[in-house]
C-alpha cells in the first residue's frame, strides 16, 4: 500500500527516449569537439612532419581497435554501465597524459582518448537499439547531430585558440565536460540495457560473432559506409590542418574551416526530410559521390591553396549528410538477439579508419605531397557509392 504513494520517478527507472541519447550525445561532442583540432596540432609540433604523424595514428589506430574487438568479450565480465564508465575515466585520463606532455604521455593520450570514444559509442549504440524502435532511429540520429551541432561548431576553433593561450587549457575544460557526462549518464540510470537470453551459450572466442557479422551482407553494407565516411572526416580533421601550415595559410585556418563546416549540423533536420523524400538508398549514393568529387577535386587543385579549401569545405557538407543517415543502413539490418556484438562491430568502424587512414596516408606521402591524400580519400568515397547502388531500393520505408 505505500509503494502507490511513492512517486514514480523514485519507483522505475525513465525509459531512455530520444531527448536523453540527444542530451549524451551533445556532451560527449563538448568533450571530443574542444580537442578535436588541437590533437593534430600537437602531435604535429611534437614530431614536426605530416609522415610522423600519420605512423602514430597509424600504431594508435591497430591499437584501439583490438581494444574494441575486446569489447563484447569485457561485457560478459563488466556490466555495461561500468563499460561506459570505464570510457569516461579514459576521457579525463587522457587529456592529463596531454598535460603533463612529453614523447611517451601525449600519444598514451591520444590512445586513451580513443578508446573512450570506443567504449561510450559501443556501449550508447546497445543502448540506443535496446530503447529505442526500428522506426524512431533515424529521428534520434537527427536528434543527436542537432545536440552535438554547437559543440562541433564552437568547439575546433575554441579549442585552438584555449590551447594557444595556455596549452593545458583545452585539456581540462574537456575533462569538465567529461565530468558532466558521467553525471548525466548515471543519472539517466540506463543500467546495463535489456537482457535477451539465446538458445545456445555464447561463443567462448571475443571474436567468434564476426563470422555472423560477414554471414549478413546489409550488415557488412552498412559498416563499410560506416568506415569510409570516417576515412572521410580523419583526412578532413588531421590533414587539413598540416596542409594548411604547409600551404602557408597558417594553424588557426583549418579549425575556422572545420567548425563552420560542422555548423552545418543545425541543417540535419532538413537532410533527414530531403533523404525520406528521394529514399535511403539514392541519398548515400549522391552523397557519397558529390563528397568524392570535392576530395578529388581538393586533391587535383594545390595550386592555389584556396580553392582546395573551398573543395574540402564543400565535401565535408556532404559528410554531414551521411553522419544524418549513413548509419542507418546498419542499424536497420541488427537483429535483436545480436545487439551487444554487433554494436561493437559497428563501433569498431572508427578504429579501422583509423587505421586505413593513416597508412595509406604513410604510403601516398612517400610518393606525394599531402594533396596526393585528398585524392586517396576521394576514391575511396566513391567506392562506396557504388557500394550503395546494390542497397535494396525500399530501404529505409516504411516496410524497408
Amino acid at each position: 500500500m505505500i509503494g502507490r504513494y511513492i512517486p514514480t520517478l523514485l519507483r522505475h527507472a525513465p525509459v531512455p527516449g530520444v531527448q536523453g541519447f540527444a542530451l549524451l550525445a551533445g556532451i560527449e561532442a563538448a568533450v571530443r569537439g574542444i580537442l578535436v583540432s588541437v590533437w593534430p596540432l600537437v602531435i604535429y609540433e611534437a614530431l614536426g612532419d605530416a609522415e610522423g604523424v600519420s605512423q602514430l595514428y597509424f600504431l594508435a589506430g591497430i591499437l584501439s581497435f583490438s581494444f574494441g574487438m575486446l569489447m563484447p568479450w569485457l561485457g560478459r565480465f563488466i556490466a555495461r554501465r561500468w563499460l561506459y564508465s570505464m570510457g569516461m575515466a579514459f576521457y579525463i585520463l587522457g587529456p592529463l597524459c596531454a598535460i603533463v606532455g612529453g614523447p611517451i604521455l601525449t600519444p598514451l593520450g591520444l590512445l586513451l582518448t580513443s578508446w573512450a570514444t570506443m567504449a561510450a559509442f559501443t556501449c550508447i549504440n546497445a543502448y540506443l537499439m535496446d530503447f529505442i524502435a526500428r522506426q524512431e532511429l533515424g529521428r534520434v540520429e537527427t536528434r543527436k547531430l542537432t545536440y552535438s551541432a554547437l559543440s562541433w561548431t564552437i568547439g575546433p576553433m575554441l579549442g585552438v585558440w584555449l590551447w594557444k593561450l595556455w596549452a593545458p587549457l583545452p585539456f581540462l575544460v574537456a575533462i569538465a565536460f567529461a565530468a558532466i557526462l558521467t553525471a548525466t549518464f548515471w543519472a539517466m540510470r540506463m543500467g546495463n540495457g535489456k537482457t535477451i537470453t539465446r538458445a545456445r551459450a555464447p561463443a567462448p572466442n571475443p571474436l567468434a560473432f564476426l563470422g555472423r557479422f560477414f554471414a549478413q551482407p546489409r550488415l557488412v553494407a552498412g559498416w563499410l559506409f560506416a568506415v569510409l565516411r570516417s576515412v572521410g572526416w580523419w583526412v578532413y580533421i588531421v590533414y587539413l590542418p598540416i596542409y594548411c601550415i604547409e600551404a602557408g595559410l597558417g594553424d588557426q585556418i583549418a579549425s575556422l574551416v572545420y567548425s563552420v563546416s560542422n555548423a552545418c549540423l543545425f541543417t540535419s533536420p532538413l537532410i533527414l526530410r530531403w533523404m525520406q523524400r528521394r529514399g535511403l538508398r539514392r541519398s548515400v549514393i549522391i552523397a557519397f559521390a558529390a563528397s568524392a568529387g570535392c576530395f578529388l577535386a581538393a586533391g587535383l587543385a594545390p595550386v592555389w591553396p584556396p580553392l582546395a579549401l573551398i573543395a574540402l569545405f564543400s565535401g565535408a557538407y556532404f559528410l554531414v549528410m551521411l553522419d544524418t543517415f549513413g548509419g542507418l543502413p546498419f542499424l536497420m539490418a541488427v537483429r535483436p538477439a545480436e545487439r551487444a556484438e554487433m554494436a561493437a562491430v559497428y563501433a569498431s568502424f572508427r578504429d579501422v579508419s583509423g587505421i586505413l587512414t593513416p597508412g595509406f596516408a604513410w604510403l601516398v606521402l612517400l610518393v606525394a605531397p599531402v594533396p596526393g591524400i585528398f585524392v586517396a580519400c576521394g576514391a575511396g568515397l566513391a567506392a562506396a557509392a557504388a557500394v550503395a547502388t546494390r542497397l535494396h531500393p525500399r530501404l529505409g520505408g516504411r516496410h524497408g
